[in-house]
């Protein structure tokens, strides 16, 4: 029987010709693809977001921060510009884009897969490190579009998705603008146009190719190669994409060595970052004002950009010069006599601490909360050649020390205050009572809690500097309050004002009569003169003021003014230790001298308002001699008496700064 019958023996198979078997196998590859393909598409392009939102542009409503001449201090919320025609741009300002972020942009389909494969291999070679992206440029554009910034294998398949889709929709240059225009700069900006309006001051259309070279290397990390707060970094990122632009003749090696010679200049406002704690300070305040923003905002304050510069440089050098002494923070406020906040600096260095102690911080008044001491004591019929001694004084339990440990005898108020001696202090707010006293702290614009404790003669309240200086400012514009504020007036880009301080303005009352004002300026002039407070003094300047030091040299102030002026500086350690050895005579005389130094010529400061009274002759204090069985008077908490100087309601006079 043949063994072909039963199939024994089958024929050899024919071999395949090299053509042939590559057909076959692109044939297999190809079906396994689409496969693959149909496969991948099912799967991720299910809850792919609505494309049709394309030119929809959502954000939260920027708030323009103007000072009171107009300039710009800052911007807060996100800021957009209108779409940039990619042609009216320079050629190399697209061609850094494309030079650093994408060479292969006008010859990939959407996704590169090189850089793919790349990125994978490096990703998974380096646990633990920056992972690569391996994106193009119609990727990233697809991720800010219609996805998240998450890190999953999901988000970068629909990515992929999203960006053949791009591809098939538009066109190479349209992809590009698209890109540029909503691609985020960091500092609030999104686009080409509101980062070049943002860095450079410039439309886009005049960026230089330095200009163009560092925005463009911005897109690795826009804080971390930002030109203001990296600006080295910065610089180095964007000398990488010059060259890259040399390699791929977008420009001549001449032109980038022009380019390194060409300094870029960063807008000033964003590179000096002024004003940040008074833009924090009154950011907060915009909701309260107007409700939530809907639209473009701009705020008018009332800080003097000038004046503000001023301030932050007189804080840093103050508290650079005096670390070993433990000075390591310091804040001043600066207000006019109408209440308007002309300066503000919560803290030494907004970089590295934006908690604001002009506002937030509360911290013990020391010795420049016994004016208020005083002052109750004029209201009651003393004045500054009233004779008192300083001696050993016992108030209940509490026997009070000067700062010198030492006791000076018979002296006038007026070089009791100017010393800052406390035994004089303490037995004053005795006699006149702490309730009065606080009645009076009160009045003037102390708006913290203030216990009644003897000690609190001596500064045992804790405030503000934003207090101190505003309840300092009626002794400066005539005995007339002054609440600080700093909105002047709130509109809308458009020009529809939301908010302005002067509409229903009620008039300011007295609250400091004569002869009262006076007496106190008088007083306080004496301490920087000849007392506590002489580093303060400014050669030419009608000055006044008053040290404050806490026992345990915690905190130390100096609050003075001239007319119509008033700055108070504190300075201390956030942790609430100990300083050594500083007094309000110190550091913050020497803060509040440089910063008035700088700020009064621009003022045109007038002397101190009120005019001068005759004091009587020296006399012995009328009630002092009560005080020696070492009793306290009774003040009831509860009560808030008027002092018999307390002044009749009055209109405050409109000042003219």
């Amino acid at each position: 029987m043949a063994n072909g019958a039963f199939g024994g023996n089958k024929p050899a198979k024919t071999q395949r010709t090299p053509l042939q078997a590559l057909l076959y196998w692109t044939t297999v590859l190809g079906v396994w693809g689409l496969i693959f393909v149909v496969t991948f598409f099912a799967v991720f392009a299910r809850d792919l977001p609505d494309t049709s939102k394309l030119y929809d542009v959502t954000r939260q409503p920027s708030i323009n921060y103007l000072d009171r001449s107009g300039a710009l201090l800052a911007v807060r919320g996100s800021q957009y510009a209108p779409p940039v025609d990619i042609d009216a741009l320079p050629e190399y300002v697209p061609a850094a884009f494309v030079a650093i972020e994408d060479r292969q942009f006008y010859h990939h389909f959407g996704f590169n897969p090189w850089g793919i494969a790349r990125s994978l291999i490096w990703n998974l070679t380096h646990d633990g490190g920056p992972q690569r992206g391996g994106s193009t440029i119609t990727q990233q554009l697809a991720r800010n579009l219609f996805l998240s910034p998450a890190q999953n294998y999901k988000r970068k398949a629909q990515e992929l998705i999203l960006a053949v889709w791009l591809e098939l929709k538009f066109s190479k240059k349209q992809i590009l603008a698209l890109y540029m225009n909503r691609v985020y700069f960091g500092a609030g900006a999104y686009g080409i146009e509101a980062a070049s309006q943002r860095y450079f001051n410039k439309p886009a259309k005049d960026l230089t190719i330095g200009e163009a070279a560092l925005l463009a290397g911005m897109m690795k990390g826009p804080a971390r190669y930002s030109p203001v707060s990296a600006s080295e970094r910065a610089a180095r990122r964007a000398t990488v994409v010059l060259d890259e632009m040399v390699r791929l003749k977008a420009i001549t090696p001449e032109q980038r060595d022009e380019a390194f010679k060409t300094p870029v200049q960063v807008s000033a406002t964003l590179a000096n970052q002024r004003a940040q704690y008074f833009t924090d300070y009154v950011d907060a305040q915009v909701r309260s004002l107007v409700g939530e923003p809907t639209e473009d905002l701009v705020v008018e304050t009332t800080l003097d950009l000038p004046i503000q510069v001023a301030a932050e440089r007189a804080v840093q050098l103050g508290v650079e010069g005096h670390l070993k002494q433990g000075v390591q923070q310091a804040a001043l406020v600066a207000i006019d006599g109408e209440g308007r906040i002309r300066a503000y600096v919560g803290g030494e260095d907004y970089g590295q601490s934006q908690f604001d102690r002009a506002t937030s911080a509360r911290r013990q008044a020391g010795s420049a909360f016994k004016p208020f001491v005083y002052l109750t004591a004029m209201d009651q019929g003393r004045n500054p050649s009233v004779m008192v001694v300083d001696e050993p004084v016992k108030i209940g339990n509490w026997e009070p020390r000067n700062y010198t440990n030492t006791f000076l005898g018979p002296m006038t108020l007026q070089t009791a205050l100017a010393q800052s001696i406390n035994t004089v202090a303490a037995r004053l707010a005795n006699e006149v009572g702490t309730s009065n006293v606080a009645a009076t702290a009160r009045r003037l614009g102390i708006t913290s809690k203030i216990q009644l404790d003897p000690s609190m003669a001596l500064g045992a309240v804790e405030v503000s500097p934003l207090e101190m200086a505003q309840a300092y400012a009626p002794f400066a514009n005539g005995g007339f309050l002054a609440k600080g504020y700093g909105i002047e007036r709130i509109r809308t880009a458009s020009g529809k004002v939301l908010y302005d301080h002067s509409v229903d303005k009620q008039p300011r009352p007295s609250v400091i009569g004569s002869p009262s004002l006076q007496y106190m300026n008088q007083m306080m002039r004496q301490v920087v003169s000849g007392g506590t407070g002489g580093r303060a003094k400014v050669a030419g300047y009608d000055i006044a003021g008053k040290t404050g030091t806490t026992s345990d040299y915690k905190d130390a102030w100096f609050v003075g003014y001239t007319g119509g002026f008033v700055a108070a500086v504190w300075t201390g350690k956030d942790d609430n230790t100990a300083m050594k050895r500083v007094s309000g005579g110190g550091p913050p005389a020497e803060i509040w001298k440089v910063f008035m130094s700088s700020a009064l010529p621009r003022l045109k400061a007038t002397p101190i308002p009120g005019g001068v009274v005759e004091v009587p002759p020296p006399t012995e204090d009328p009630i002092g001699d009560i005080l020696g069985d070492g009793e306290t008077p009774t003040a009831d908490p509860g009560a808030t008496p008027a002092p018999a100087g307390t002044p009749p309601a009055q209109t405050a006079p409109e000042l003219p700064y």
